[in-house]
């Protein structure tokens, strides 16, 4: 008699151990799937229907309010660089729609205003690759004063390559 309860034990014990195997599979699999189908988008949220119509009008909308004006590109042999490195540096200027035409006109006194600066700015600078920010902090300042209050919002530069 007690060699029919252990191994009936055994069974219970090998039944128990595939039985949690199973489940932990199947949990595991089910869990992957909705996750999935969450994660995808097969499966919406409630209320998520208003915010991809909310979504969808905002990308087909232009940004209101928003205009650029392109500087031409600038090319600058770097001062003191014993290997004749030029930098070669592109930007635009986001401005509001009204405003375009003015800094247009004064695109002439921008360009001389960003050469001048960059001219002067030692190479070690250039070189720093957390100096972009600083740089570009100084050049919209820069550019600010020329264009007068209020006419220029941001600096975005679009190349700032050294060679």
């Amino acid at each position: 008699m007690s060699e029919q309860t252990e191994t009936g034990s055994k069974k219970n014990k090998k039944g128990g151990v595939m039985g949690l195997l199973i489940g932990l599979l199947a949990a595991l699999l089910f869990g992957a799937g909705g996750f999935y189908a969450a994660y995808s988008g097969m499966i919406k949220a409630p209320g998520s229907a208003k915010k991809d119509t909310a979504a969808k009008k905002q990308d087909k909308a232009p940004l209101p309010g928003i205009g650029f004006v392109k500087l031409d590109p600038i090319v600058i042999a770097v001062a003191d660089s014993p290997t004749n490195q030029h930098l070669r540096f592109r930007a635009s200027l986001e401005v509001s729609p009204s405003n375009i035409e003015a800094v247009s006109l004064l695109k002439p006194r921008v360009m001389d205003t960003l050469i001048s600066y960059l001219r002067a700015v030692e190479p070690r600078t250039i070189e720093d690759p957390g100096a972009l920010a600083i740089l570009r902090a100084q050049m919209l300042r820069r550019v600010q004063v020329v264009t007068g209050k209020g006419q220029v919002r941001d600096l975005l530069i679009t190349e700032f390559v050294l060679n």
